[in-house]
């Protein structure tokens, strides 16, 4: 698989001779391991002006990126729904792939830097025109599986955790499907504690191919009557993992939710076919930016 990237093109509160905002377009590689620097990860930033904000200057500007980096990319994600239209053809007459997604994690991380030290030093920059880095559209009620990868009463979870040096190791491990990212976005110690949920299932490898062909963002606990730990995807897609029947169960929940908050958001999810077998049918480290 080729490499993933990361776009938003938005306005930015730096205001032209017109006192309109300029746009500008961000693209990012996707570090889908956790030993890349993110200073070698391919960056590209052009800004627009507002007179010309459309998808024939935006398609340009990723064929531009594409001869600077000097490859195409398997994807694009991108986070912002009001923009869908322009990126998708966009990056269609580009003969590219657009994805939305909130697995931008990088992206997030680099609009929050620009945010605060650079947009502020630009000539123009109006505070009160700043925008949020990110966007965050309500979830939507949690479904069940597909009856193609729902487990059977034989099937398992367990919450666990790991410390971050664990996670040095991550590429060497035997893992199907899945996606990590380097835990420098998180800027967590070594010692510090990711927690996780890992699903045993005999049906392992169908649900770890069918979670693969989804952009997995986070998983959360819900105390609603009856409480679940849901897995939330896209850009608003919503999945029950596990219904929590006991009090013990609900107590673990709580506790991988106050580790999350510890680690930053970050934490993980596995697949395995039995607890006794070393290698992952997937794995997936995952990060709540709501943390």
């Amino acid at each position: 698989m080729g490499k993933i990237w990361e776009l938003d093109f938005y306005s930015r509160p730096i205001l032209d001779e017109n006192k309109k905002k300029q746009w500008e377009v961000l693209i990012c590689e996707t570090p889908t391991n956790t030993e890349d620097s993110l200073d070698d990860c391919f960056k590209y930033t052009q800004f627009c002006p507002s007179t010309t904000v459309n998808s024939i200057w935006l398609r340009q500007a990723i064929e531009r990126s594409i001869e600077k980096a000097g490859a195409s990319p398997s994807k694009i994600r991108f986070f912002r729904r009001q923009m869908n239209n322009m990126i998708v053809k966009a990056c269609d007459d580009a003969g590219l792939t657009a994805v939305p997604s909130r697995r931008t994690y990088t992206l997030n991380n680099w609009l929050q830097q620009r945010q605060n030290d650079f947009y502020p030093t630009q000539p123009g920059y109006d505070a009160k025109a700043a925008t949020n880095t990110s966007v965050a559209y309500p979830t939507l009620n949690a479904i069940t599986l597909p009856d193609a990868v729902r487990g059977d009463k034989s099937d398992k979870w367990a919450f666990v955790s790991l410390e971050a040096a664990a996670f040095d190791e991550m590429n060497e491990w035997d893992i199907r499907f899945g996606e990590g990212f380097p835990l420098s976005l998180a800027n967590l110690s070594p010692d510090s504690k990711i927690p996780g949920f890992i699903i045993f299932s005999q049906r392992s490898l169908p649900l770890a191919g069918w979670m693969s062909g989804l952009e997995l963002v986070c998983l959360k606990f819900q105390s609603q009557s009856p409480p679940i730990l849901c897995l939330e995807t896209g850009l608003s897609d919503n999945w029950i993992l596990a219904n929590l029947t006991d009090n013990s169960s609900v107590s673990e929940a709580q506790r991988f939710e106050e580790t999350k908050q510890k680690s930053q958001g970050v934490h993980f999810l596995a697949i395995q076919s039995r607890p006794d077998v070393e290698s992952f049918s997937g794995f997936w480290l995952l990060k709540d930016e709501s943390c």
